[in-house]
C-alpha cells in the first residue's frame, strides 16, 4: 500500500529548480529515510510533502488527493509535521506544548476535550515525558526537547509522521534514543514514518525503505540492501565506502570510508575491499 505518490514534481525557490521531475511513491506502515549531500534537495523534497512549499508542476497524493487542495485542518488530521529547526514560544511548559496537537480537532477557541486529554496522556506515556510534563520547555535537555516535539505530532493522532533531520545536533545516545521511538511508533502502532537523515548507518539500521538523492534527483531508492551498495554510495557521495553488516538489524551499514580523487578514479569502482568487506561480513 501507499501512504503518498509522488508524482512529475517540479520544485524550487523563485526561478531556480532544486527537483525537477520527481517522481517516487512512499509506503504505508514502513519507515522511510530520504538520504543525500547537502544541497541535493532532501529537506526540498520533505517541505514539498510537508505542504511547505508549493509543486510548480506534477502533484503530491495524499491517499489519492492532491495535498495541496486539501483543507489545511484535514491535512492535519492525517500528517503531522517536525520540521528540522522547531522553536516553541517562551514560557510553555511541556504539557502546554504537546497540547497545540490537538488543535486540529479544536472548533474555534474551544476548551480540549476528554478525547484530546486522553491523546496528549497517552503520547507524554509513550515519549517517556511523564517526569518532565510541568516543567518548561526551556528546562529540557535537547534529547528531551525533541521528545516532546514528537509527543506533540504524536498528539495530532496521524497515521503519517514526517520529520527533517529529527536527530540534528543530539548527541549520539539521544540520537538512537529518538530513532528506537520511532521504530517503536512504527512496530507498535504502524505509524508511517518518512524522515531526513545524515547518518547513512542509522538510515539503514532503521528504514525499510530509503531514498537516495542528489542534484535533485532520485538516484536509487529501495530497501536498505538495495540502496547501500558501494557504488550508490560512490555515485551519490562520491566517496569509495567499505560496507559490513549491522549486528541489529543486518542491513548493510559504511564501517569506513575514504574520498573519491574524481568520478572515474579507478578506486571508485567496485574497490575489492569494498566488495569483499560485506561479502565476508554477509558470509558470516
Amino acid at each position: 500500500m501507499k501512504a503518498m505518490d509522488i508524482q512529475d514534481i517540479d520544485v524550487g525557490y523563485a526561478n531556480e529548480l532544486i527537483i525537477k521531475d520527481l517522481s517516487i511513491s512512499i509506503p504505508s506502515h514502513q519507515i522511510t529515510t530520504i538520504i543525500g549531500p547537502n544541497g541535493c534537495g532532501k529537506s526540498t523534497l520533505i517541505k514539498t510533502i510537508a505542504r511547505i512549499l508549493q509543486v510548480k508542476q506534477g502533484a503530491v497524493l495524499l491517499e489519492g488527493e492532491a495535498i495541496h487542495q486539501v483543507d489545511t485542518k484535514e491535512i492535519a488530521k492525517r500528517m503531522a509535521i517536525l520540521p528540522q529547526t522547531a522553536e516553541a514560544p517562551g514560557g510553555l511548559t511541556v504539557f502546554e506544548l504537546i497540547s497545540y496537537g490537538r488543535f486540529p480537532y479544536k472548533k474555534g477557541m474551544g476548551s480540549l476535550s476528554k478525547q484530546d486529554y486522553e491523546y496528549i496522556r497517552w503520547a507524554i506515556e509513550v515519549t517517556g515525558l511523564e517526569e518532565v510534563k510541568e516543567r518548561s520547555i526551556s528546562a529540557l535537555s535537547g534529547g528531551q526537547r525533541q521528545r516532546v516535539w514528537i509527543a506533540m505530532a504524536l498528539a495530532q493522532g496521524t497515521d503519517i509522521l514526517v520529520l527533517d533531520e529529527p536527530t540534528t545536533y543530539l548527541d549520539l545516545a539521544h540520537q538512537l534514543d529518538i530513532l528506537l521511538l520511532l521504530e517503536r511508533l512504527n512496530k507498535e502502532e504502524g505509524r508511517t514514518i518518512v524522515m531526513v537523515l545524515h547518518d547513512l548507518n542509522h538510515a539503514s539500521r532503521f528504514s525499510h525503505y530509503m531514498i537516495a538523492m542528489k542534484d535533485g534527483r532520485i538516484v536509487k531508492d529501495g530497501t536498505p540492501q538495495e540502496v547501500m551498495t558501494c557504488d550508490n554510495l560512490q555515485r551519490v557521495f562520491q566517496i569509495d565506502a567499505q560496507l559490513t553488516r549491522c549486528p541489529h538489524s543486518a542491513n548493510p551499514i559504511c564501517l569506513s570510508y575514504q574520498l573519491c580523487q574524481a568520478a572515474t578514479d579507478s578506486s571508485c569502482h567496485k574497490s575489492d575491499h569494498c566488495v569483499s568487506g560485506l561479502q565476508k561480513s554477509l558470509s558470516s
